[in-house]
């Protein structure tokens, strides 16, 4: 992925642990769990984007995470940036965004909906790159059978987040 070059990043500490939040000019490009898959080098060492504790979109994005896993918000409402994805993958993150809380889908179902349906493997690859972890909500998509499967973030945190939601386990 191609992050903006004025990114910049803050850490949180949640009840599902350690969170990165990043934010570019545009807004929020990141929340990545701390150690998870996918975790880009600049949240690390040398070339580490800056941490800015006051940035307002990204005080904003973290209180609106704590109210999400508080039970006090279903949706998030910071401007978002997944513009350092590429063209399908931007088009996989935004039908993630139409998966009411609650509710689930499967990596097939998803590629039926973009009107993909030979690019089941090609979907669940870019909803397991996605930047924007809970805002945009890759832990609602499930295996064909309703079983979990890959998250980044690790199927503790899957369960974890579907149970929040009331979504698992299925049919609950």
């Amino acid at each position: 992925m191609q992050f903006h070059t004025t990114t910049v990043q803050k850490r949180c500490i949640t009840a599902l642990g350690g969170v990165r939040l990043a934010a570019s000019p545009q807004g929020l490009s990141g929340l990545w769990f701390e150690g998870q898959r996918h975790w880009p080098a600049q949240l690390d060492g040398a070339q580490a984007w800056p941490h800015d504790e006051d940035n307002g979109l990204l005080c904003a994005a973290a209180q609106q995470l704590q109210q999400y896993l508080d039970g006090q918000r279903l949706h998030f409402d910071v401007p978002l940036d997944y513009s350092g994805g590429t063209p399908f993958q931007q088009s996989v993150w935004q039908a993630l965004l139409g998966i009411a809380p609650g509710s689930t889908t499967s990596y097939g179902a998803l590629a039926q909906q973009l009107g993909r349906p030979s690019a089941v493997r090609a979907v669940a690859s870019a909803v397991g790159r996605n930047p924007l972890s809970i805002v945009v909500p890759c832990h609602r998509v499930l295996g064909r059978d309703g079983s979990l499967t890959g998250y980044a973030g690790g199927l503790a945190r899957k369960t974890a987040l579907l149970q929040r939601e009331g979504a698992w386990p299925p049919g609950a």
